[in-house]
């Protein structure tokens, strides 16, 4: 396919239908596929032929909706999985084992946080948390000679942190591993990381690409660009011998376009399972075919609620990357210039007690776990999402015990902000 703007790409990318075949991606509802001899099904399983024999690794609805999203990132080879969880967890998994060591920005997801430092720990995988605003030196010296990998959030969940890609980009390269970046927040419409030195980029599908809390769901993208056979040492899965498929060495057979994301499927996918359901597939391309429109309506309505709230008395202070005088502004107009997300957060006057006051005051917005849809909601995270964390541990992430996140949706911006006025009023 010809390289279509975004906006065509939502809509046709990853699905070219032939004469006479159904105009929108069908759903395989099927576990299993039928051969005609056990040969044409062995071709499968030593990966010399390309088909489907079992959904729990790979299935056609799945992998049409990930060439979409692969092509909106602009990468080589992408995957979905059943989680944005499970997209990070595979995406470091497949490059790292027990004795490895990874680097990453301590503003992440809270759920990432504990995947991490304590899932992965129990693994036998090492994690060294910096401040995503460090200076150069201080990242570089958190590398060890065992590092395989550093991670980071485009825009963090949810502190606002905006990453500097470049930055992290250059470290990483310069010790002789990939940047993984998680692009939920930003999404490709408002971010392209591989534009700006990133290797891998992995998204929660559940946020805005679903956008309508329909479906759980997740995706890892490659951008082909790290040569993992210059360091063969320290990459053995990618470039020896699996002894799992007869001695193919990925890199070999499918390149660096493709070695990544086959050895995650065959491999991680076959042991773990975590694949979507086709119609999850279904949904998430439903949802993904309005992405270019919701995004620009997400990024509007929260930057007038950032301005709103940023004048009301009642509120001690706000963060939004897209509002001017914010502290991570500048990197929002080089990393997004069209728009960051729509995530806005603040803190009422008043602390904790203040807060729930003020959201259960709210009527059009949902007090939801959910974040990044078309309807508007609201969380309190280091009571919920994040309260495993430490103060410590929070504090490195970014969130403050009177951190409210408001996800503004796709409503009249006029409802939204009387909604937060009369709810406000109550504080």
């Amino acid at each position: 396919m010809q390289e279509y703007q975004k906006g065509t790409q939502c809509l046709h990318a990853g699905y070219v239908p032939e004469s006479g075949e159904p105009r929108n991606i069908p759903i395989v509802q099927s576990t299993t596929f039928r051969y005609g001899s056990s040969e044409a099904m062995g071709a499968l399983f030593d990966l010399e032929a390309e088909g489907y024999f079992y959904t729990r690794l790979q299935n056609p609805t799945s992998d049409r909706v990930a060439a979409k999203i692969c092509a909106l990132e602009g990468g080589t080879a992408a995957m979905l999985t059943s989680s944005g969880q499970a997209a990070n967890f595979f995406a470091v998994f497949n490059i790292c084992s027990a004795g490895d060591h990874v680097v990453a920005s301590a503003a992440i997801y809270g759920g990432t946080f504990n995947l991490f430092a304590v899932t992965m720990k129990r693994m036998g995988i090492d994690f060294t948390f910096v401040d995503p605003n460090c200076s150069e030196e201080e990242l570089n010296a958190a590398f060890q000679p065992n590092t395989k990998a550093v991670f980071g959030e485009t825009i963090a969940n949810p502190a606002l942190i905006v990453l500097d890609i470049e930055k992290f980009s250059r470290a990483a390269h310069a010790h002789g591993v990939p940047l993984i970046v998680d692009n939920t927040f930003a999404t490709p419409v408002g971010c392209r990381p591989f534009q700006w030195g990133a290797d891998i980029v992995t998204h929660s599908t559940t946020k805005y690409m679903d956008g309508h809390a329909n479906c759980v769901g997740g995706a890892i993208v490659d951008s082909g660009s790290f040569d993992w056979t210059r360091y063969p040492d320290r990459y053995p899965g990618l470039c020896t011998p699996d002894e799992s498929y007869h001695g193919v060495t990925y890199t070999e057979r499918f390149g660096l376009g493709g070695a990544y994301i086959t050895k995650a499927t065959v491999q991680l996918m076959r042991d773990f399972g975590a694949t979507p359901a086709p119609m999850n597939a279904y949904l998430l391309n439903v949802g993904l075919e309005t992405l270019h429109l919701r995004m620009p309506q997400h990024c509007a309505n929260a930057l007038a609620v950032a301005k709103f709230v940023q004048k009301h008395p009642k509120i001690a202070w706000v963060n939004y990357p897209g509002l001017e005088g914010d502290k991570y502004h500048d990197l929002a107009q080089k990393y997004m210039p069209k728009g960051t997300c729509g995530v806005v957060t603040f803190g009422v006057k008043g602390g904790r007690k203040a807060a729930e006051t003020f959201m259960a005051g709210l009527k059009l917005a949902s007090i939801a776990t959910h974040v990044a849809d078309a309807k508007t909601c609201v969380l309190h995270p280091a009571s919920s999402t994040h309260r495993q964390l430490s103060e410590a541990e929070l504090a490195a992430a970014g969130v403050s015990a009177d951190l409210i996140r408001l996800s503004v949706g796709i409503e009249d911006i006029t409802d939204i902000l009387a909604d937060l006025e009369q709810a406000l009023d109550q504080v």
